[in-house]
């Protein structure tokens, strides 16, 4: 009997890594979500440099980022080792949160009546912008990156929550979750790999693991 013929992979393959901003300076704990003036701390930017040494030697050829500060200045030291321009965009901003400058949590919400109603659906969420609506936008600048990088690399530097659910919609798991849960800790890199624009593989990295203050947050920050 002859041999079986080799199959042969096509398609070209493209790594799009997802980081997350470092650490900001939020000495009062509110949710910032997309508010302006909230910068990276002193350790934030110790985080966005080891980021970049995470990153250096790789086969980068594009950087894109969310216009938020602290987005920005954690992509300023990626530029630096990369060598590439970075391209601004809105669609991977934070996502939209209506408690956007007040200091939450569990119990001061519920004596709070009057932010109940926006608690009523937590698999909208219907306290800022639904999942799906992330999901979407995120999808198109993925998209975007990898047709910029084709067959190479590229870095888009965003925020939790738009992260998660790339990765959530990348793996098909349900969008709807628990947000101590999530992992994207502050400054990782979600990496998707893509072989003509379907993902094929996640991969999931800690470089500033050594400059977190404890283990893995278990409560949930909006806004982060």
């Amino acid at each position: 009997m002859a041999p079986e013929p080799e199959v042969q992979v096509s398609g070209r393959r493209t790594v799009v890594h997802l980081v997350r901003h470092g650490e900001v300076y939020n000495p009062v704990g509110l949710i910032y979500g997309r508010l302006p003036d909230y910068h990276l701390s002193e350790t934030g930017r110790a985080m966005a440099g080891l980021v970049a040494e995470h990153l250096r030697g790789r086969d980068i050829v594009h950087l894109r980022c969310s216009p938020l500060e602290r987005a920005q200045e954690t992509m300023e030291p990626i530029a630096e080792v990369v060598g590439q321009p970075v391209t601004t965009d809105g669609r991977v901003i934070e996502a939209d949160n209506y408690l956007e400058g007040v200091k939450v949590s569990l119990m001061g919400t519920l004596r709070r009546p009057q932010s109940w109603w926006l608690f009523r659906n937590a698999l909208r969420p219907t306290w800022g912008e639904p999942y799906r609506e992330i999901v979407a936008r995120m999808r198109l600048a993925i998209r975007d990156a990898e047709q910029e990088a084709s067959g190479h690399e590229a870095v888009i530097v965003s925020h939790q929550l738009p992260i998660w659910m790339a990765r959530c919609d990348a793996e098909g798991r349900r969008l709807a979750h628990d947000p101590r849960r999530r992992e994207c800790r502050l400054a990782s890199v979600t990496s998707l790999t893509l072989l003509d624009g379907r993902v094929v593989a996640v991969d999931y990295a800690e470089p500033a693991a050594e400059l977190y203050a404890g283990p893995s947050p278990k409560k949930f920050v909006a806004g982060a």
